[in-house]
Parts: C-alpha cells; structure tokens; sequence
C-alpha cells in the first residue's frame, strides 16, 4: 500500500482535473509558441513549495513569463506522450524519483544541465542524489529538488507503558539491528496487546532493499535479484509476519491504525506529516530516532529540462532560485518537502521543535540519515522488477502463503519481466 502524501496529493489533484482543470502546456512544436519569454513549467501536487512558485514568477517578471501546470492523473505517463509527441512539450518539467531511471535511457530528450551551469553548483546536493539524474558519460538531466531520508517513529506513550526509555538516543541505541528490533517490538506488543510493530512486510521490504548497495539490477544491465543482497533483506521483512508484529495493512485502514494499534513507522521525513494528518490526536506522543542498521530513501524528485526548452540559460536561472538551499529550506515549511541540499539542514526554517513529535528537533535525526544513505545503482526497469516481491510479500499476509513458495515465484515473475525489459 502506498502510504505516500505524494501518492494522496497526486489523487486529490488527479480528481480535480476529473473537474474540469485547464493544463497550460508549453514548448516548441505545434501546441506552443517558440517565444523565449514565455516559459511553462509541469509538475504535480505537492512536489514543490507553491509560495516559492508562485514568488518564482514574480522574481524573474522582468526576464520571462512563467506559466505552471499541476498536473493530474499519470504524471509520468503525460510526460512521456508529450515528449514522444514533439510539441507542447513543458519547458521545464517534474520527474519523479522512483521515474527518473527510466528517462535515462532517452536523455537525448533533455538538456544537459551541466552545459548550463549545474556542475558549478552540484556540490550544494547530495552526491548520491545527483548521481541517481546521471547517465553513464555523465550527462546530468536532472536537478534534485528533494529527498526521503528514513527513520523510525515511535509511540512514546506505548514505549513508556511497556517500561522502555523513550529518549530517541536511548531507543535508537536498543534498534541498531533488526533482530534487536524485532525483539523490542515482542516486548512492546506483551505490555501493548493489540498493537504492531509494522503496518506491513512490503513496506519493510522497501527499507531493507534501500539499505544496500545493490538492488535487482548490475550496471552491466544483468539480473541480481535472485542473489544474496536480496535474499537478505526478503528474510528481514518476511520476519514481522512469522512473529506476529505485522498488522497486514494492505488496504484503507491505515490511518485509522496509525493512531491505535501501530507501535512504530519507518518511513521517509516527509512521512511525519501523513502522521500527522492521520492521527491528530495522538501529538506529542511520537518521537523519531535513526532507523535499524542505517538510513534507506524513499521518494525524492528533480526538476528537467527537455530539449525543446525555448530559453535554457533563463530557465536553468528559474529552477537553480526555486531550488536553492533557501528556498528549499522554505519548501520544508510550506509542504514538508525534505530539502536535497545540506546547507538547508542548519537553517531555521529546518531546526525548530516540532510540537507533534513532542517538541523534539527531528533534522537532528533526518540530517545526518539524508547524508548517510547508501548510493546504489538504480536501473531503468528496477522498480518493474521489484513488483512481483512486493505482491508476493502480500501474498504471504493476505492468502497465508509459504514464504519460500512466495520467493521462488517471486524471484521467477521477476526474471520473466526483467527478459521482456531487454535485461540479460
């Protein structure tokens, strides 16, 4: 189940083009004009700070008119029409994450923003994210604009009634593992009845693959999904169920849960906030501490140029402002949009108290996590190869199948998908 706000904003902006949303689309071609000063810039709910959009137009007035579209529905999938289609093609354009390994392949439909000054700058941005926008002889089609460094909520008030240190230092000291962990969570679930450690082992999954340096694809473009790396982590979050710790959310219920009957998260930073909006009444009863064995990310997303764009220098000017470590600071304020640039973690926009997590400093647990996650080769058809692990995950919850039935049958649909993907 996808927990994501992005995946909930994406909806709600999804449902309001339904209703009649007007999508200004730009670029050369026949839909566009092939005028300089006028740029139009896609993206979708929630992906970046609107106030510094909106200001953004503002700001470069003088130079250019920019135009913004919050698209609906499949962002990827409009993205990817409109650039096979050659015209009204965006100016400057969203990727998501989870999408930008699929663009690589096809760079040549975007500008190379090292050409147009973002060498200069890359050293204000994680290297682990940069890289993820880079083709193999270092083209760069992505700029970051943000990142999901993990860790772990945890319910205060249910470690405190089971006896246990709620200082997020003093938790994170009892979780270095996962079978300490997993152990917590059995002592936790004696004193808590009714309660689980995790809302599901797809999830899990999701953390314990993030974690490493390798994922179902080698850069030499060969099937690694059936190795060790992988076994490990199928292992790991297969373990919550065989213990009894996994509440098998795989459907609506989470945010009734995850004010109930949920003993901890692991999710990404901009998780706090679907927290938040789901359990209000539980503030001041979360805290956040550093996640089991180390940091995984989750979600993140870069701004890119197509190669239609009609004013490149003036529009890498457009997005370099809106991404500055300032301004994305300020994304973090307006839309808990985690921040891709260091210098961002120190301001104060970022290191204020945060009432719901009972006035602790949470950049003083995701700072450290967003710099300390592990780079690894993502490939295009990755994340269609990791989908049958995940269905087979929920399998193992929903129709009480065998693990190891599930692993092989998961590991088989993934070959099958990764030969249909050209992987050898």
């Amino acid at each position: 189940m996808d927990l994501s706000r992005r995946g909930f904003l994406q909806a709600a902006v999804f449902t309001a083009a339904a209703s009649g949303l007007t999508v200004a689309c730009g670029g050369s071609g026949s839909g566009g004009t092939k005028n300089g000063k006028d740029l139009t810039l896609w993206y979708w709910g929630g992906a970046l700070s609107d106030k510094v959009v909106a200001e953004a137009k503002t700001h470069f007035s003088s130079q250019v008119k920019l135009t913004t579209a919050s698209i609906g529905g499949d962002f990827k999938q409009k993205l990817t029409t409109t650039l096979a289609a050659g015209s009204s093609v965006p100016d400057i354009t969203g990727i998501k994450g989870e999408d930008i390994a699929s663009f690589l392949p096809n760079a040549s439909r975007f500008l190379d923003l090292n050409e147009l000054g973002f060498k200069k700058l890359s050293s204000q941005y994680l290297d682990w994210k940069t890289k993820l926008a880079q083709t193999s002889d270092g083209k760069q089609i992505g700029f970051p604009i943000d990142i999901g460094p993990t860790a772990l909520f945890y319910r205060a008030d249910l470690f405190a009634k089971a006896g246990v240190d709620t200082d997020p230092d003093k938790v994170a000291a009892l979780v270095k593992t996962w079978e300490d962990y997993f152990a917590l969570g059995t002592e936790l679930q004696k004193k808590n009845p009714g309660t689980y450690l995790v809302n599901n082992i797809s999830s899990m999954f999701d953390m314990t693959v993030g974690q490493g340096t390798q994922r179902f694809i080698d850069k030499n473009n060969h099937f690694i999904g059936d190795q060790d790396h992988i076994r490990a982590a199928w292992t790991t979050s297969v373990r919550p169920y065989t213990l009894g710790l996994d509440a098998k959310i795989n459907d609506n219920t989470w945010n009734a849960a995850v004010g109930k009957n949920l003993l901890t998260e692991l999710g990404a930073a901009w998780h706090a906030l679907d927290i938040e909006q789901a359990a209000p009444g539980t503030k001041g009863k979360w805290r956040v501490c550093a996640m089991p064995v180390g940091p995984a990310n989750q979600g993140g997303s870069y701004l890119a140029l197509p190669k239609q764009c009609r004013n490149p220098e003036e529009a890498f000017k457009i997005i370099s402002w809106i991404l500055s470590p300032a301004n994305d600071a300020r994304g973090f304020t307006d839309a808990a949009i985690f921040p891709a640039a260091p210098a961002a973690y120190a301001m104060p926009a970022m290191t204020g108290p945060d009432a719901f997590f009972g006035g602790q400093k949470i950049i003083e647990v995701f700072g450290p996590a967003a710099k300390a996650v592990p780079s690894a080769y993502e490939a295009p058809a990755d994340a269609a190869v990791m989908a049958p692990y995940k269905t087979e995950l929920t399998n193992i919850e929903a129709k009480g199948k065998k693990p190891d039935d599930a692993w092989k049958d998961a590991v088989s649909q993934a070959k099958q998908i990764a030969r249909r993907q050209g992987v050898s």
